[in-house]
């Protein structure tokens, strides 16, 4: 009788092991689960893609008589003006103009004029986003603009040196707007630096050579 309740007890607990083992190898050991686990599952991956595509820069190509320019544009720390930027060379404003203003150890600007010095008719300005947190710095694109902080249209231009000291946002100075960076061709903003300007048609700094702005392509 002894017996017989001790094999009983060791078969109740033979089977509740296996009972265990079996839950467990069915939810997680076999790779298996629920569809409730698959929806879950899903709903993960598509939020996760979705906040990575959100976060995702944009990247620039300015083809230019000189050599490639490859920028990355911010557009989740400067939305209104990346996006205002894609629009005019999706548009292909920026096809067949040039960098008017270039001064070496300071910037090199475009965006706005044609080879034969004709200023190009641009859209409403943008509002001065230069409140970013992003600095003028060595590489960086930003905005063009008059003594308006609200008036850049198309203009643009491309820092040869670190100018976060005096064309960043500071109390009593509006500053300049960066929404991206160059991340291939420097070499071809040191290039266009260093070329010989001269006053042309009543502006100075421009180029002898013309730099011209071939197209930009926009990959987002």
């Amino acid at each position: 009788m002894i017996i017989s309740k001790r094999l009983f007890r060791v078969c109740l607990f033979l089977t509740a092991t296996l009972l265990f083992v079996g839950c467990d190898t069915d939810d997680t050991s076999s790779g298996k689960s629920t569809g409730h686990s698959k929806t879950v599952s899903n709903t993960s991956k598509a939020i996760h893609n979705k906040k990575k595509q959100s976060h995702r820069k944009v990247i620039a190509k300015m083809q230019t008589s000189m050599g490639d320019i490859v920028l990355e544009l911010d557009k989740e720390k400067a939305p209104i003006t990346v996006a205002n930027f894609v629009k005019y060379a999706k548009d292909g404003f920026y096809d067949g103009t040039i960098f008017h203003r270039v001064i070496r150890g300071f910037m090199i600007q475009g965006g706005g004029f044609t080879k034969d010095m004709t200023k190009k008719k641009a859209r409403n300005p943008i509002v001065n986003e230069s409140n970013n947190g992003l600095g003028n710095y060595r590489g960086t694109i930003s905005m063009a603009r008059t003594a308006d902080p609200n008036s850049a249209t198309s203009q643009f231009f491309i820092n040869h040196r670190d100018n976060n000291m005096s064309l960043d946002r500071a109390e009593g100075n509006p500053g300049y707007a960066v929404f991206g960076k160059v991340i291939e061709g420097m070499d071809i903003v040191d290039k266009i630096a260093s070329l010989k300007t001269a006053n042309i048609r009543g502006m100075r700094n421009v180029p002898v050579e013309a730099v011209v702005i071939e197209n930009v392509t926009i990959e987002e």
